[in-house]
């Protein structure tokens, strides 16, 4: 009777590990052919087309730097939310930011606006439970994005990775920050993070709301139709954007797909900033056409200070055909280095919570914001440039002769560079 109870449980781990180990969609596995550029109209009609929702005019994106700039801008839209909140995030931790955004979504909730929260259930696992209880208590609905159940197991490698906040259907937030102490201050050392969020207003905001709409009907089954979540939406700006969403049970492989389209309609440069940068081949071999070409590819990574070590070993590896490209590699000094963001010919820019990775290709859900306006993307390069600053640059050299056992640990992180 052991050995069959044995066998049963031995059994039902390997599928477990086979199953979450399996990628959600088929990888492009062809290099993207460059037929055109980011300024020709046939981009926006192929980019419109292929990854979902339409490219739309009168939007205004606001940029903002770090958690001085996102937070306080957060929380004063939450706070002047009238019938509407939709939250979801991959991070919520606790420490004070986490308890100052408990308390002004709970405020909200009382005071009879709508307030609903999607936490992932793995990457929030460290939030404080009194902050949700306290949240549940004012009315907010709270839910946890696959949490762990015999009947999801499966699903276990699918996190949601978007990080969508939207008040009453006009004015929405997306970027790569997570709910932290981290992410508060101003970079200013190794215990507070460089990133970038994003405040949009315009047509733009119905799409990062169906973004939201999309989970949050996987998680509880309600629709969240009514015009208190999508509103008639007038113009707000001058900038033409889309906000598309990938997940692998619907279209995973749109997000890659949009990064290798963009790269390869590049003509004069392409900027990446990536906070988990491990590309395939068929990523490598675009980067390597679009330098090979006369495009300038520069790319900013993290350096000393990164969360997850195995990550920046795996990137590594992958440097070498780069780097003898000539395309340009450097690594954030000051701290960890969180941003996610590609510009394109200082015209085309692309933001939101997706890596550069195969996780973000293939087994998250993310959701990213496209802009297209040459206003926009200077003022995105001219950051790029800040961040160049308190940089250092990789060279082949210096990449070929790193010593023996970083290569060879560099090479055991490749190995399941897949999941990372």
């Amino acid at each position: 009777m052991m050995i069959i109870v044995a066998t049963f449980v031995i059994t039902l781990i390997c599928v477990f590990f086979v199953v979450n180990l399996s990628f959600g969609s088929k990888p492009i596995d062809a290099r993207v052919e460059t037929l055109y550029t980011v300024a020709d109209p046939q981009f926006l009609r192929a980019v419109g087309h292929l990854l979902g929702p339409p490219v739309i005019e009168g939007n205004r994106v606001q940029t903002l730097l770090n958690g001085d700039e996102i937070f306080p801008s957060m929380l004063e839209a939450i706070r002047g939310a009238r019938k509407t909140v939709t939250f979801e995030t991959f991070i919520y931790w606790s420490g004070t930011i986490g308890k100052e955004f408990a308390e002004a979504l709970s405020e909200r909730a009382r005071a009879n606006v709508r307030v609903h929260v999607m936490l992932d259930w793995l990457g929030c696992s460290d939030i404080d439970e009194a902050y949700v209880n306290q949240m549940k208590q004012a009315g907010v609905e709270v839910y946890r994005y696959n949490p762990l159940r015999w009947y999801t197991l499966d699903r276990m490698n699918n996190r949601t990775h978007r990080k969508l906040l939207v008040i009453d259907g006009k004015v929405g937030f997306t970027g790569g920050v997570g709910i932290a102490t981290q992410w508060t201050g101003n970079a200013q050392d190794k215990a507070h993070w460089r990133d970038t969020h994003f405040r949009i207003e315009g047509p733009a905001v119905a799409q990062l709301q169906s973004a939201f709409i999309d989970n949050w009907v996987q998680v509880c089954g309600q629709v969240l139709h009514s015009a208190a979540y999508l509103p008639p939406l007038e113009p707000a700006g001058e900038y033409t954007a889309q906000v598309f969403k990938s997940s692998p049970g619907g279209g995973a492989e749109s997000v890659q797909l949009m990064y290798l389209l963009s790269i390869a309609a590049a003509k004069t440069s392409v900027r990446l900033s990536m906070s988990y940068f491990v590309p395939d081949k068929v990523a490598i071999n675009t980067l390597v056409a679009a330098q090979k070409r006369g495009v300038r590819v520069q790319m900013i990574v993290p350096g000393p200070y990164i969360d997850r070590k195995v990550l920046r070993y795996a990137s590594r590896y992958a440097w070498g055909a780069l780097l003898q490209a000539g395309i340009e590699i450097y690594e954030y000094q000051p701290t960890m280095f969180h941003c996610k963001v590609m510009i394109v010919d200082e015209l085309w820019t692309s933001v939101g919570s997706t890596n550069f990775d195969n996780r973000s290709f293939s087994l998250n859900d993310e959701a990213n914001l496209n802009i297209y306006s040459a206003e926009f993307a200077r003022i995105q390069a001219r950051i790029f440039e800040q961040d160049l600053c308190n940089s250092r640059r990789i060279t082949l050299e210096e990449w070929q002769n790193r010593p023996w056992k970083n290569k060879i640990r560099d090479s055991i992180a490749d190995l399941i560079s897949p999941q990372l």
